[in-house]
């Protein structure tokens, strides 16, 4: 018989989800050689105990030739498994089938090992923050989907995944009141014009990979996000998240059953299931446009999940952070560096690289709210 070439395609949060599948099947198929082909990157196989050495990215020199002109490849799509879109699995569950064909089961968490690189940069970049702030209970903020799309000073989101620009303000107000922010977005925009007077922390301005924010989560106390790779990392790292949805269902998307998740549902009663990778369906995006407008209320259900979470998780951490001088810590006569200026006076950058230019004024033009309100998943 001959082995298997799995080809893992999709975004990060994909890619993270499919490791247990495949560590499912490496423990039935312990003699195969079979491969695992990242078309979307291989960064999160890195470090893996048994399955690094399977993985390939698509474009390896004489990949074809030299592999998989041996194997039988196999292409999992996950969103094309009933029981994903009937409701009945999450997406770890949906590329088990897909791959294991043994229904819907119980799986473990995605088996994602940090370097002590990472592990320390992440330290670091948290303690910043909270040594800025002067607040020692920290929270990762990411409001923007892999949908979002940036058309001159509008931020969108077509596929009903990502949080407003105007609640994404709000909530960092409100998020600011009690707690360190660290903005998990590769959007800028001008916190101080907005308001934002607090520093914000925001390290995709440096360049930060896929692998530092999971550092950088592992290190934090809770993840605040919607349907985004955050949420997939916060779970495999044992961050509590808070995770709210919109035009996907959280039984697909997120670990509704998982004691450290609230799912916050805003599309209840109103979504149409998309089929993406299936078919176009524009009743269904239509249907979800703007389903993640949210009023005061809704942000006030937000935030008290974002309380109840970080109280019954909260830790204080083990040691004390000394930050080296690069992240504005005391340098060898004793003495602070000065902080580079940033575009709004209030962004620190991790002093890694240049800064990428700051982002512009957004302003999101009012949608309508949801009337069916706010229904709480847990």
């Amino acid at each position: 018989m001959r082995p298997k070439s799995f080809f893992i395609n999709g975004g990060a949060g994909r890619v993270l989800c499919s490791i247990p599948a495949l560590e499912k099947y490496q423990e039935d198929h312990p003699d195969e050689e079979f491969l695992i082909v990242c078309e979307g990157g291989t960064d999160f196989f890195k470090g893996h105990p048994t399955l690094y050495g399977k993985v390939y990215d698509s474009w390896h020199k004489n990949i074809f030739r030299d592999k998989l002109i041996h194997t039988d490849t196999v292409s999992p799509e996950p969103y094309r498994v009933w029981e994903y879109y009937n409701q009945k699995c999450n997406l770890s569950q949906a590329f088990d089938i897909a791959i294991n064909n043994k229904g819907v089961r119980d799986l473990p968490k995605p088996t994602l090992k940090l370097s002590r690189e990472e592990a320390i940069n992440g330290k670091f970049i948290v303690a910043e923050v909270r040594q800025k702030t002067k607040k020692p209970k920290t929270v990762v903020f990411q409001p923007y989907g892999r949908g979002v799309q940036q058309a001159g000073n509008i931020i969108t989101d077509p596929s009903g995944r990502s949080f407003e620009h105007k609640n994404v303000v709000s909530i960092i107000k409100r998020l600011q009141k009690k707690y360190s922010v660290i903005l998990m977005s590769e959007f800028a925009f001008d916190f101080e014009k907005e308001g934002l007077r607090d520093t914000i922390s925001f390290p995709a301005g440096n360049g930060v990979p896929m692998r530092g924010w999971a550092g950088i989560i592992d290190e934090a106390d809770l993840f605040l996000g919607c349907d985004s790779v955050g949420q997939h990392i916060a779970h495999a790292v044992g961050t509590p998240v808070v995770a709210v949805m919109g035009s996907t269902f959280g039984e697909n998307v997120s670990y509704p059953d998982d004691e450290m998740f609230d799912v916050l549902d805003m599309g209840a009663g109103q979504r149409i299931y998309d089929p993406i990778r299936i078919c176009p369906d524009e009743e269904a995006a239509r249907a979800n446009d703007g389903i993640m407008a949210m009023n005061d209320k809704i942000e006030d259900v937000i935030m008290k999940s974002v309380d109840k979470l970080m109280n019954k998780y909260y830790r204080k951490p083990a040691m004390d952070i000394v930050l080296p001088p690069e992240f504005g810590g005391p340098t060898a006569d004793g003495c602070n560096l000065p902080e580079a200026p940033s575009s709004n006076g209030n962004n620190f950058q991790i002093p890694m690289q240049q800064p990428a230019p700051g982002g512009t004024d957004v302003n999101i033009p009012a949608l309508e709210i949801p009337s069916k309100g706010f229904s709480v998943k847990k």
